[in-house]
């Protein structure tokens, strides 16, 4: 059975541009058609997820006198609560609220969510890292040295710890090797650094919050990821398939005559659930092509929602009226409906698993747990699919 997280591992940008380089501005017949308001839910004010849909709301505005109204969550579950719920259409998401949601595992294993039925609309690559940041006055130059050192926990946001958690393994480290400092929200962890709390979080080099760091009295590092370690990116992706080596040339401290060799992966993720109205989801895609020249240069990291770098084939399906328009366009392949058809099939594996659990037994939170835990794995190994998570 084919593996559905090898196709993660290894991707490197050039064959995303390469893949997906045929149409660089598709000519998809009329204009987008959305409602006089939409609502998307992102990262908190000042994170790149933010700052990128403002500038996307502005275009939208400009374009179409549609209004965005974005709604900031300082964790994953804060960010998919609304999208659950019906309070927003959209989400410019991270991996925890679009890939760890569709596993139903760290936060979304508990009672009250599961696996869910997510897809994606559009993936952002650009020049950004998603990687571990520091303090330059902490010593940090590698990912090793985060050893003994304080790192930022980030409560509610499974992304955001279990991206550490894959990046230590990369150094042979664990959160046992490192003092761990929790903090409630994503911006509470990246002032931690400034304010000399903490000396390590997991950001985008684009967000607001790196560039306050970066001018602050301590400064900035990138701690490098050696591309050339093999078997620290084997541990790394055993944890985090989802991520791949990167030079980051686009954030705080970087540009392509300073680059930083790291990690990355698609950041944001635009998203909705699978119940999503077709003919929305195609026209809010679309309008995110139709307005891209308006809005790329709004906001660092902008460009990487640019058609020539999308990826049809990474960790989460893609919605089917998203899939309408890429086929418009020319980009959407039959072997990107087949990788498409095996993560909906993961999916539905998952689905089903959760549904045999017997939520109302009266077993604690943990016993809850741990038996999902058991149940996922032993479901996903069944299926001939790699369960990734056994444990968390």
């Amino acid at each position: 059975m084919y593996n559905t997280h090898i196709w993660a591992r290894g991707i490197s940008a050039a064959a995303i541009v390469a893949a997906s380089a045929l149409a660089v501005t598709p000519a998809v017949a009329a204009e987008a058609k959305l409602p006089a308001t939409l609502a998307w839910s992102a990262y908190d004010v000042g994170s790149a997820g933010y700052n990128q849909a403002v500038g996307i709301g502005n275009a939208l505005k400009q374009k179409y006198n549609v209004s965005l109204r974005v709604l900031p969550g300082k964790n994953d579950v804060s960010r998919n609560l609304p999208l659950r719920n019906g309070q927003v259409q959209f989400s410019a998401n991270g991996v925890g609220g679009a890939y760890l949601a569709q596993e139903g595992v760290y936060d979304f294993g508990a009672k009250a969510w599961g696996p869910q039925a997510v897809r994606g609309l559009m993936l952002n690559t650009s020049d950004q890292l998603l990687t571990v940041l520091a303090a330059k006055d902490s010593g940090i130059k590698t990912i090793a040295d985060l050893k003994g050192k304080r790192v930022a926990y980030v409560i509610g946001s499974p992304s955001l710890n279990e991206n550490i958690t894959a990046i230590l393994a990369f150094a042979n480290l664990t959160w046992k090797d490192v003092e761990k400092v929790e903090f409630g929200g994503f911006g509470a962890a990246m002032d931690g650094i400034v304010n000399n709390q903490v000396d390590a979080a997991f950001s985008s080099s684009v967000s607001g919050k790196a560039y306050a760091i970066a001018k602050s009295p301590r400064g900035l590092v990138y701690p490098v990821i050696s591309h050339k370690d093999k078997a620290g990116w084997k541990r790394l992706n055993a944890l985090g398939p989802f991520f791949m080596p990167f030079m980051g040339t686009e954030g705080a401290d970087l540009s392509k005559d300073h680059p930083a060799e790291s990690s990355t992966y698609p950041y944001p993720i635009l998203m909705t659930y699978e119940s999503q109205k077709t003919d929305l989801v195609y026209n809010m895609t679309k309008a995110m092509i139709d307005t891209f020249d308006m809005y790329k240069g709004s906001a660092p990291g902008n460009s990487g929602w640019a058609v020539n770098r999308q990826n049809f084939a990474w960790v989460i399906p893609f919605h089917d009226g998203a899939i309408k328009y890429w086929k418009e366009a020319g980009q959407w392949k039959p072997e990107h409906q087949l990788h498409n058809d095996m993560l909906v099939k993961r999916q539905k594996v998952l689905a089903a698993a959760w549904a045999g659990m017997n939520r109302d037994s009266g077993a604690d939170d943990k016993a809850f747990e741990q038996a999902w835990m058991k149940v996922r794995a032993d479901a996903l190994t069944k299926a001939g699919m790699d369960p990734v998570y056994t444990t968390w």
